[in-house]
């Protein structure tokens, strides 16, 4: 699949890069960023993949987390795919809602009209976008970590305990916790999967949890949720997820951080913990 160079900036000693492809999961062009440590241009390296929030894209992260410092200190390669497909002819929300459609993908399978020939994203982070990677650049496939922010927290964790044996660990800023019992989720999966709530779980961290709870591998998981968060006890619900990993004593490790909100001052005051968190297990 041909990649196109969208911009290459030198970055504490390593490289940022952003690109354009053609998705054939997704049926629309899209851009990913990646940063490829100093170490990426002697050996391949581990990568963490982050997953962004409602209404950001490849970007926001790359440029306001501060992350890039750390990830060449580890030899850890970044990379920030899209939250959702983008495009003229991509379904959107018709009041442009910021919670629905274009910026709001939640990294799941659409089953539903106008939403199921574009929104597709858990396809295209779990198997698309890696198999691009892979192909084009100097990483370890089986050293792979994932993490991500809020919607896109919600998206690392469901993820990581479908696919228990693609991850060497998980982390999250912020997520949406039980997107089935939060407004956020509700609205989107209602109008991406339908009215049957029963299809929600297989998208939901809690549900996950409950459903493996004979797995004996569970992966290391770090979440952290600052108390100041505008959409702490609405949206994001961090005492459901704590619930449901004390059920089957999955390992988590919940921060409440004081004073902090939702933003990417809160995400760049402890983005080094969760590089170094992520380091310890993919070089394990």
């Amino acid at each position: 699949m041909a990649l196109t160079l969208i911009s290459k900036t030198k970055c504490f000693s390593g490289q940022q890069l952003r690109y354009r492809h053609t998705s054939q999961v997704l049926n629309c062009e899209m851009v990913f960023s990646i940063f490829l440590p100093e170490k990426a241009e002697i050996e391949k390296v581990p990568a963490l993949y982050w997953l962004s929030g409602l209404t950001c894209n490849d970007e926001n992260f790359v440029t306001k987390a501060g992350a890039q410092r750390y990830a060449n200190e580890f030899g850890i390669a970044l990379i920030m795919p899209d939250t959702s497909p983008r495009g003229e002819l991509v379904a959107d929300d018709p009041d442009k809602a910021y919670d629905l459609g274009l910026g709001a993908g939640f990294y799941l399978n659409s089953t539903q009209k106008p939403w199921l020939k574009h929104y597709q994203m858990y396809q295209y982070i779990v198997e698309e976008l890696p198999d691009l990677i892979n192909e084009n650049f100097a990483i370890d496939a089986s050293k792979i970590s994932i993490s991500g922010h809020s919607m896109g927290g919600h998206g690392a964790l469901t993820i990581a305990f479908k696919n228990l044996d693609k991850y060497k660990s998980v982390s999250a800023f912020a997520p949406i916790c039980a997107p089935i019992s939060c407004a956020w989720g509700e609205k989107a999966f209602t109008h991406y999967l339908g009215k049957n709530k029963a299809s929600w779980q297989q998208y939901d961290a809690c549900s996950l949890l409950k459903q493996n709870i004979a797995v004996e591998h569970f992966i290391p998981l770090l979440v952290d949720q600052g108390t100041d968060d505008d959409f702490l006890t609405e949206q994001l619900k961090p005492e459901l997820l704590q619930q449901a990993c004390s059920a089957i004593d999955y390992p988590l490790r919940l921060r409440m951080q004081q004073g902090y909100d939702h933003s990417y001052y809160f995400i760049s005051s402890f983005i080094d913990d969760h590089i170094a968190f992520h380091a310890k297990h993919l070089y394990a």
